[in-house]
């Protein structure tokens, strides 16, 4: 990565950061911040620091010791689901400390370049590709919560002086992705299923359609935007394809290698969801020349044979 410092990846020991971490490994000095301890996978390709960015004065302390370059906040409450029993959690895990975050580079007075990253269900329920300038209008806690959070970047690049880079990334699956989502959460129960510990498989709504990419490509967006990314600009980050929920859950039974009983669970539905999620990916095609890489059909196969390995260790 083409810049004179120190990069800071915040929560690298999540979903995202981790993989985005791995595509970063040996492209100069690298820090990496998280509250829990990261998987073994990545342990060694960053040098670590256990930091709650709740912790205003810790953010400061940490920040000035380590005056990055460049940061890629990835930390932050990920579950739209959830958000609903606890609508406190993902406005202090992803407004309070984003806050505490750009306010602690801006105190530190170096150049800094800031890629946040968002989400889609920032924008307002539509049935065609979602553009940049579509009208926003998130539907859950999360999705507020991330709206203000974009709010909080967009203010620093217009006022603090950041080169803060916005994205809204669409649904993304892939290895060591928590089984509260929908695509690991069928992987991981067809496993249990495959191994005689599991009876039928449980599914939620069926009938929605998602932007569904690999992890693995979205984080090689989220660098090749650092890089070439217009400060205070806003990129969906997706493959541009609608899907159905029920073709991913189709193609993971289909894997299976015994049958599969389904079974439909209310628990599994949420109180408000998205009917359609697609987004318009034209903007961040033309800043980077991004593309996907990895197939529908590896993307399905990596997440059941990580499921597999989860299971029968």
């Amino acid at each position: 990565m083409n810049v004179s410092g120190p990069v800071l990846v915040t929560g690298a020991a999540g979903f995202a950061g981790g993989h985005l971490v791995e595509h970063l490994a040996g492209r100069g000095e690298m820090a990496a911040w998280s509250r829990t301890e990261p998987p073994a996978e990545i342990a060694a390709l960053a040098r670590w620091s256990r930091v709650d960015l709740l912790d205003r004065d810790l953010v400061r302390r940490e920040i000035r010791a380590l005056r990055p370059a460049a940061v890629f906040h990835c930390a932050g409450v990920p579950h739209v689901g959830a958000s609903w029993q606890n609508t406190s959690h993902p406005l202090a895990g992803n407004v309070l400390t984003t806050h505490y975050l750009l306010d602690a580079l801006r105190r530190a007075g170096r150049p800094c370049r800031v890629l946040v990253a968002g989400s889609a269900l920032v924008y307002r329920a539509s049935t065609s590709p979602l553009h940049e300038s579509d009208p926003l209008g998130p539907a859950s806690p999360y999705g507020l919560s991330k709206l203000a959070q974009e709010l909080l970047g967009r203010r620093s690049s217009q006022e603090d002086g950041l080169d803060v880079i916005l994205t809204r990334p669409f649904n993304h699956t892939g290895p060591r992705q928590r089984p509260s989502f929908m695509a690991p959460s069928v992987a991981r129960q067809i496993a249990l299923i495959e191994a005689g510990r599991l009876d039928s498989l449980l599914v939620g709504n069926l009938e929605a359609t998602r932007d569904l990419t690999d992890v693995r490509d979205i984080v090689r967006a989220y660098a090749m935007l650092m890089e070439t990314g217009t400060p205070g600009a806003v990129y969906n980050v997706g493959s541009g394809k609608e899907r159905p929920v029920r073709a991913v859950v189709d193609a993971l039974v289909a894997r299976a290698r015994v049958p599969v009983p389904i079974a439909h669970d209310p628990e599994r539905l949420r109180p408000n969801d998205t009917p359609v999620l697609v987004g318009d990916n034209t903007r961040l095609r033309q800043a980077t020349g991004w593309e996907p890489a990895i197939s529908f059909d590896r993307m399905i196969d990596d997440l059941l044979d990580y499921w597999r390995t989860v299971v029968r260790q």
